[in-house]
């Protein structure tokens, strides 16, 4: 096998992938989500919602946590300065999780549910984060090119 590639095996074989292309997609993975999130986090819907949720100065706090995940998204998608951009996603989802998914603090069982399904999501996310905050971006990042 060469140097560089994983092999996945599967019904009728097996192929060589190239590991720089897997870790690519798994930033990629990683990183939509905060992409995706962060123009919400600019809307007077987003901001009212997170009020109702209980968060202190939902009109700074709120795009500023816009502006976090933005910047650790495309951090860590691009590979640049990946640790930096983990790190903040890693401040991001400590700050939020706690004051947006309190199911301990919920009724109505549905939503206590979807609440805690949301929490433990972001602890996955937070475990992803501090992976890249160890390991960074990878093959495949500007970080690696960055080291020649």
């Amino acid at each position: 096998m060469p140097a560089g590639t994983t092999t996945v095996s599967h019904g009728t074989g097996t192929i060589t992938v190239p590991m720089g292309a897997i870790v690519v997609l798994g930033r990629l993975f990683f990183a939509l989500i905060f992409l995706m999130a962060a123009p919400n986090n600019f809307t007077k819907q987003g901001i009212a919602y997170a009020a109702s949720q209980g968060a202190p100065l939902a009109s700074i706090g709120v795009p500023l946590m816009g502006v976090i995940s933005l910047v650790g998204g495309l951090s860590i998608l691009l590979g640049y300065r990946a640790r930096i951009g983990a790190w903040l996603i890693v401040a991001l989802l400590v700050i939020v999780t706690p004051i947006m998914h309190r199911f301990w603090g919920i009724a109505d069982p549905m939503m206590a549910q979807v609440q805690m399904i949301n929490f433990m999501k972001n602890l996955s996310m937070l475990g992803g984060a501090l992976l890249i905050a160890q390991f960074g971006a990878g093959p495949l990042s500007l970080d690696a090119r960055r080291s020649f």
